[in-house]
């Protein structure tokens, strides 16, 4: 597991909050997550070298992003945009060793698996996957989990399975390995007929030369959190249990809590040691628990984030939590200390969304029906599910 000491700082009122994941590693430490048998908690490293982001990422691009990084006024010309630098990605000074700082705990952590070294590794500062080869794209520079797919691949391992969880559709991560038989990629998301990044459609299926390797399941806005446990169910574990991986990254995103300002869906905490547990049990049959999880979105940094993906690695780690236990006093001050306003003082304590029986079964019917239309579509590449 890596430090907390990573993220973007794009400043202002940018929904991207490092609170998110160092509320987080503070929650594993304040629990006693990090002194279990055989965890080890780095510090983050320095920058990934271009050499290495070079193998995943246009070499102008990176060049691009150096220059913009370091005279970030720069990006004021339309040339800019070429690029994905401005808007949500507005360049500062340091945006380059930001984001390769990142990619390099996902790199150390893919390749510490990959070399068998570690089991399973969790980097919950990792996760951006809209960025393309050659640019920036929704709150991310360079693509981290592009780079962990890329770490497993060039340790060895042959086969890869990409695990998007993520309110919002991998999408760059999906066109980046497209044409990549080896790599399949399997995202469960809010449709793009509503949310951004407006891809992510059952027929996006692969490219001519890795026909099946793209999986999608847009779900309808206000899915909760059995239209989840039945997509993970019916879709993501018998396609990737298909496949046979040896290794799979996952894009552990919790942007779909229904407290979450940037989506329309309803899950609630309850859900996501199920998800996790669902996950890691994967991960234990068909390719023994190799697992690199990266964090992902989740733009209310003090209610799911730090206790989702706490729970996460507790799991990972092989500790038992008593969720009907309270979360650490101390942890609750350390949230305080942050400026969450109200600390939550259970492990899956949620309010949950107001009741509406009648939109609740709608969303449940839709999602059943894209699940269907999935299932469907992807039949053609795998009939045996």
């Amino acid at each position: 597991m890596h430090s907390d000491d990573l993220g973007m700082r794009f400043g202002g009122d940018h929904p991207t909050d490092r609170r998110r994941h160092r509320l987080a590693v503070a929650l594993c430490r304040e629990a006693g997550i990090l002194d279990a048998p055989g965890v080890v908690h780095e510090e983050a490293p320095g920058p990934l070298p271009d050499a290495v982001l070079e193998r995943v990422f246009a070499p102008a691009f990176v060049r691009a992003v150096r220059r913009y990084s370091v005279t970030p006024v720069l990006a004021a010309a339309p040339e800019a945009a070429q690029w994905g630098i401005g808007g949500d990605n507005n360049a500062y000074e340091g945006m380059h060793d930001d984001s390769a700082r990142a990619c390099a705990a996902c790199h150390v952590a893919a390749v510490a698996v990959g070399e068998g070294r570690a089991r399973s590794a969790l980097v919950p500062a990792g996760g951006a996957h809209h960025g393309q080869a050659n640019r920036a794209h929704g709150f991310g520079i360079y693509n981290e989990t592009a780079v962990a797919i890329g770490a497993l691949r060039d340790a060895g391992v042959g086969r890869v399975a990409y695990i998007d969880l993520d309110v919002h559709h991998g999408n760059g991560t999906q066109w980046m390995f497209y044409d990549e038989p080896d790599v399949l990629t399997v995202s469960v998301h809010e449709s793009g007929r509503h949310l951004f990044p407006g891809s992510g459609f059952a027929a996006e299926t692969g490219g001519a030369g890795a026909p099946g390797s793209a999986v999608n399941v847009p779900l309808p806005p206000f899915a909760g959190d059995e239209v989840y446990r039945r997509a993970m169910d019916a879709v993501v574990v018998p396609v990737v249990r298909a496949f046979a991986p040896g290794a799979i990254v996952a894009q552990c995103g919790v942007d779909h809590h229904h407290a979450d300002p940037l989506s329309h869906m309803l899950t609630t905490m309850p859900l996501y040691p199920e998800l996790w547990d669902r996950l890691l049990l994967l991960a234990d049959e068909v390719c023994d628990g190799r697992l690199v999880a990266l964090g992902g979105g989740g733009y209310e940094p003090c209610t799911a984030p730090p206790r989702a993906w706490a729970l996460l690695a507790a799991r990972m780690a092989g500790v038992a939590v008593d969720v009907a236990e309270p979360l650490p006093e101390s942890w609750r001050r350390i949230a305080l200390d942050a400026g969450c306003p109200d600390p939550a003082h259970g492990w899956l304590e949620d309010r949950g969304p107001t009741p509406d029986p009648a939109r609740d079964a709608r969303a449940l019917a839709e999602s059943d029906a894209a699940i269907a239309q999935t299932l469907a579509v992807i039949g053609r590449f795998h009939p045996d599910l």
